[in-house]
């Protein structure tokens, strides 16, 4: 977890712990900024890449994923989670060098479903990837 602020911070650490053993820290993604209405994120193209060299269809959904239900976590709150249970991805173009970026903006939050839209953009502000998740909110037993 690189340039959060410090209560962004907490609530991730909150949330995940230190992401070891997670998809998160295999594939390098960075949060920027985290909170239930927005969550920011980055990835670097290079290691997540198909064999062409180009950005991986299957990672941006996992960027995608990871940052929408970081949101729907953190709007769940103390005792909750989050589990995604629908997304959908449009791959608009490729990408292959630098980092994409992430941006989850919350659509809908209810007390049982919040949906996300994504938006993953490469480093020249160009739409690489938009998507749509939805987590169902539990609670931890």
């Amino acid at each position: 977890m690189t340039i959060l602020d410090q209560a962004s911070r907490a609530r991730l650490e909150k949330l995940y712990g230190d992401f070891s053993g997670t998809l998160i820290r295999a594939m390098r993604i960075e949060f920027v900024e985290a909170t239930a209405e927005r969550v920011v994120g980055r990835m670097p193209v290079e290691g997540n890449t198909q064999p062409m060299g180009l950005l991986h269809g299957g990672a941006s959904c996992v960027l995608a994923e990871t940052l929408g239900s970081t949101g729907a976590g953190l709007h769940a709150g103390e005792g909750r989670f989050a589990a995604g249970i629908e997304i959908n991805a449009t791959h608009h173009r490729s990408a292959t060098s630098g980092y994409v970026t992430g941006v989850a903006t919350l659509l809908h939050g209810g007390r049982t479903l919040a949906t996300y839209d994504i938006e993953i953009t490469d480093e020249r502000g160009r739409r690489v990837c938009t998507a749509r998740l939805t987590c169902m909110l539990r609670d931890v037993h």
